[in-house]
């Protein structure tokens, strides 16, 4: 009985592989099925614009620059790419290796360009300072970065010559950026709406559209991050090299606001949280800080510094945003006159050991506002590591 079940297993595989070998892919409706799909194209985009403002927020120019990259869910098929911008009035394209070689031979000359940007930035600052001290000084600080400027180029190897002039030949010869790219940079001429479409052909012949609108939004100046003089209180610290590390923090009038703060003196860096020195508040409460900065109407900042409290007695600390009307520090008590504020005692407090604030305020239709430091009496308060940033 085994023996025939046996002989009838191998009976059918024969008649399976019989069967197996008599399909023929080239006899019609027999074999692989036709491939009915068509591609589906997407693509990504990354804004890229710049501009430049003058310091009356002047637009000096702008460029509305946008990388576009085309896909599609086919890996292997030979995709063909065809894109198409509407309205198209005085719209260009850029090769999008252009970019790339202009940052390598920035990258070759490192030092050269970064001088020139400091330089550059610089003289960007002149024509907007009223304070003819902080004019010398930036002028003085150009003359000398001029010098460095002109050894750095001086220094230039031959292999970096080199290099460049090679990187140079190659954006020569860039070929146009084409609509039939995968990757290219659109340049639009200015602010609206474009419809962007992209067209996907496989090498079947089978093609598919789809298409976005790009919203390119006008460009606008940056904000300033506001200059505070003396931020940790460290001697020589201000603009021409100068500063006992409290003369930004001078009231104008200290019979209407009250005596600067004293200052506390390490001798090691790392114990404060920045430099050497930091403001000291002695118990008795009758020190203030006082600086006003500039700041631009309608945006948000964040003021960060840290502060210390010896624990023998209760004391407390407080750092606040004034509006320029007050004019003595009654009148900056003046709810109408706060525009933010906090206050940290000393419970759970460790002598000498700093910890980090923070404080969000709104300019609202100021173009300057008063930094103001002032602690209770009872205990000695320290203050160090002023840092204002704009909130985004």
């Amino acid at each position: 009985m085994k023996k025939y079940l046996y002989n009838l297993k191998y009976l059918v595989l024969g008649i399976i592989v019989s069967l197996t070998s008599c399909v023929n892919d080239d006899l019609p409706d027999v074999g692989d099925l036709e491939d009915f799909t068509s591609p589906t194209p997407f693509y990504n985009l990354t804004d890229v614009s710049s501009s430049e403002f003058d310091c009356n927020d002047v637009e000096l120019w702008a460029k509305y620059e946008f990388n576009f990259q085309a896909g599609s869910n086919l890996a292997v098929n030979g995709t063909q790419y065809d894109w198409s911008v509407t309205p198209s009035d005085r719209v260009t394209i850029i090769n999008k290796d252009l970019p790339i070689l202009q940052q390598s031979i920035d990258a070759q000359l490192a030092t050269v360009v970064a001088l020139e940007k400091e330089i550059a930035k610089l003289e960007f600052k002149i024509p907007c300072e009223s304070n003819t001290a902080k004019v010398a000084v930036l002028e003085a600080t150009i003359a000398d970065l001029k010098v460095q400027l002109e050894t750095a180029k001086s220094e230039v190897t031959e292999e970096v010559a080199s290099n460049v002039s090679n990187l140079e030949t190659q954006i020569a010869n860039l070929d146009a950026a084409t609509f039939q790219d995968r990757e290219l940079i659109f340049s639009f001429p200015s602010p609206g709406t474009y419809t962007v479409g992209l067209t996907v052909t496989d090498n079947l012949g089978k093609s598919a559209y789809t298409e976005k609108l790009v919203t390119v939004i006008q460009a606008v100046p940056t904000i300033p991050v506001p200059e505070i003089g003396e931020p940790s209180f460290d001697d020589g610290t201000l603009f021409d090299g100068t500063g006992d590390g409290r003369d930004s923090w001078r009231a104008p009038s200290s019979s209407k606001w009250g005596s600067v703060f004293q200052i506390n003196t390490k001798s090691e860096l790392g114990i404060l949280p920045d430099g050497y020195q930091a403001a000291k508040f002695p118990a008795d409460g009758t020190r203030v800080g006082y600086q006003e900065i500039e700041v631009t109407p309608g945006a948000e900042y964040v003021l960060s510094y840290f502060s210390a409290l010896n624990v023998d007695a209760y004391g407390d600390i407080t750092v606040s945003i004034i509006s320029p009307n007050a004019t003595t520090l009654a009148e900056a008590k003046l709810a109408d006159n706060i525009i933010a504020t906090r206050t940290e005692n000393n419970v759970g407090r460790v002598k000498d050991v700093f910890k980090k604030h923070a404080i969000t305020f709104e300019a609202g239709d100021h173009e300057s506002v008063i930094i103001l430091l002032t602690n209770s009496p009872g205990v000695e308060g320290r203050l160090d590591a002023f840092d204002i940033i704009v909130k985004q």
